[in-house]
């Protein structure tokens, strides 16, 4: 192997060795860890801002100061409530403002536990991680602002006394100079709400008013991983174009008004909002008509929000008016987005973060969802999904693999090449390169599958790690989470005990590895054994250490990243073994020279010793 080759091997492991130096030194932050700056004094929505209407007239929402230390509890008793119950969502809206700010889905856990509470997604103002919903009228010509609903406005609950599928609630308010305003609120079988807002103009003048929607978000969330490979923050579509802010960028937006914004007019088959790990909030406006869409950041209060806001209405005396939004508040699951996808809300799929592979990472989770489906166990899913890559590259992996049966039968030809050649290595790559020619030995030809399996891993590992089929989907015995680490160790006697293991991403863990990052380890050093071994004694120390270099590396990734690199390494091994048998080449796992390899052996000795005959 030439000195590039040498460098670029080098390259790589000393990459391997500064990422998980970095690990050590520099841990993710644990879960739950609170975010520096996400207390706030004002935690109504004293800081969020009404959006200026396509009208003379812009208007700030009223303030108010609320205790951020309030539990939850106490949070909820501040105003009148309507509740929200389906078979998916529990929670309430606060006739305070008419916000959705109480939500919890009943089919998610916080962790794995049977007894483990719900995962609330909504908050009410007051609350750490307060996250709420909001609708209103920005006031335009005709009407002053305090005559328009703001998310402090008391509503009386009009009809309905319960939020449920097929039963909406209305609530009305009278401003008491001739308007009175009202809001439909209607849910799905799922996620999704429907708000709709009408007015009545019973003054003797027209209006102009328009129609908007809020998502605030009070702080960065207390459980926001920073991690590159996952957006979270600011997700909006225009169009087809997908538009991603991150939670650490939005304060630094281009200033609309003095404050950090991104805005986007003239939207058409648009929605927008705030996404996490697994769940997420949306406004979507009616398609049909063009809206304008708003990220920004409120640094006095620290509050991020999200706006949509629809076309200014004149209303004339005696009049009316209504308008529809749709509000998603739930789990980024495939299959509802998909569904919802179809009903109208354009590419709401790609809500999930697929990445720049997405070519690839969609269809490989297309075939892992319908095989989990059919099989009923995502790790075994994983393994059949293995199968079916692994049959697709066959082809290529056969012309590898008998290339390789070649190059190791040359292996003793390519020692004496070595020897005879002593210190001259441009003479030792012209007798490898006449020997390749004369054996019709293609060197590259093994590389192909790795080439073709790199992209392919690096999407099967964001598959795993963003979609929410994947969290805490069990696989057999200890391992109940195929998102999350292994969660066997010594420590536990690999899963026979139910003990504590070390922290994911401590130096414990990573030096007290599991079952899974183990048979990783021993699926890839088996496999290695199958390869022509490199010639310089260097690279042969490399190539030994790098599957126990790997076993560590991979050890506190994700569990059903570690099952598919173990089924490739088998199914790999399997492949390779079978087709260099039929090729006359018995590999032996113990590194003795047999078969085909010992008669190549014997045959570069006699040549070795005919010269010395010869001159005798």
């Amino acid at each position: 192997m030439d000195d590039q080759n040498k460098n670029l091997i080098f390259a790589t492991v000393l990459s391997f060795i500064v990422i998980l130096g970095w690990f050590l030194l520099f841990p993710p932050p644990e879960p739950g860890t609170p975010v520096d700056g996400t207390d706030v004094s004002l935690t109504s929505p004293s800081g969020v801002t009404a959006p200026d209407a396509a009208v003379p007239a812009g208007t700030t929402l009223p303030a108010t100061v609320a205790d951020t230390t309030a539990t939850r509890a106490d949070a909820l008793e501040q105003a009148p409530r309507v509740p929200v119950e389906t078979d998916r969502l529990t929670g309430s809206i606060s006739l305070l403002g008419g916000r959705v700010d109480d939500l919890r889905l009943k089919d998610y856990r916080t962790t794995i536990e049977d007894d483990a509470p719900i995962v609330t997604l909504l908050s009410p103002a007051g609350t750490e991680d307060a996250y709420y919903a909001l609708y209103g009228w920005a006031a335009g010509a005709g009407i002053a602002p305090e005559h328009v609903p703001g998310p402090n406005t008391l509503w009386s609950l009009a009809s309905g006394d319960t939020l449920t599928v097929g039963s909406p609630v209305t609530i009305t308010w009278d401003n008491g100079v001739g308007q009175v305003f009202s809001r439909t609120i209607s849910v799905d079988a799922n996620f999704m709400f429907e708000v709709e807002q009408s007015v009545q103009n019973a003054s003797d003048t027209s209006v102009t008013l328009a129609p908007y929607g809020i998502i605030a978000r009070h702080g960065v969330p207390t459980d926001a991983q920073n991690f590159f490979i996952l957006h979270e923050g600011m997700v909006a579509m225009n169009n087809g174009e997908l538009i991603e802010t991150s939670w650490d960028d939005i304060p630094d937006l281009d200033p609309v008004g003095g404050v950090p914004s991104k805005r986007i007019d003239d939207v058409t088959n648009g929605w927008i909002g705030f996404t996490g790990h697994y769940f997420m909030t949306n406004l979507i406006p009616d398609p049909a008509q063009q809206s304008r869409l708003t990220a920004k950041y409120l640094p006095r209060t620290d509050i991020f929000q999200t706006e949509a806001v629809l076309p200014s209405q004149i209303i004339p005396a005696g009049g009316s008016a209504s308008v529809s939004t749709q509000l998603f508040a739930g789990a980024k699951e495939w299959q509802a987005l998909r569904d919802y996808e179809t009903a109208g809300v354009y590419k709401f799929v790609d809500s999930i973060d697929w990445g720049w592979f997405f070519f690839l990472t969609k269809p490989i989770f297309w075939v892992l969802h319908h095989l989990n489906i059919l099989i009923g166990n995502m790790g075994i899913a994983i393994i059949g999904l293995t199968l079916l890559i692994k049959a697709l590259l066959f082809p290529l992996a056969y012309k590898s693999y008998v290339s390789m049966a070649k190059m190791k039968e040359l292996q003793p030809q390519m020692e004496k090449l070595k020897k005879d050649s002593g210190d001259d290595r441009q003479k030792l790559q012209q007798g490898m390169m006449e020997l390749y020619k004369r054996e019709k030995v293609n060197p590259a030809a093994g590389c192909l599958p790795i080439i073709m399996q790199i992209p392919i891993f690096f999407s099967l590992y964001k598959v795993i790690f963003v979609t929410l089929e994947l969290r805490h989907a069990p696989f057999f015995g200890p391992f109940q989470d195929l998102s999350a680490p292994d969660p066997t160790s010594i420590f536990n006697f690999y899963g026979l005990f139910p003990w504590g293991v070390p922290e994911a991403g401590s130096v414990m863990a990573l030096v007290f590895i599991g079952i899974l990052p183990l048979l990783l380890g021993i699926s890839m050093f088996l496999q290695q054994k199958l390869n022509p071994a490199p010639t310089d004694p260097t690279q042969q120390m490399i190539f030994a250490w790098m599957p126990w270099v790997f076993m560590f590396m991979l050890g506190g990734f994700a569990s059903g990243l570690v099952v598919y690199w173990i089924a490739n390494n088998t199914i790999t091994f399997t492949q390779q073994y079978l087709i260099m048998r039929s090729q006359g080449y018995k590999p032996d796992l113990l590194g003795n020279i047999t078969g085909a390899e010992k008669r190549k052996a014997k045959a570069a000795a006699n040549d070795t010793k005919a010269p010395t005959k010869g001159k005798k």
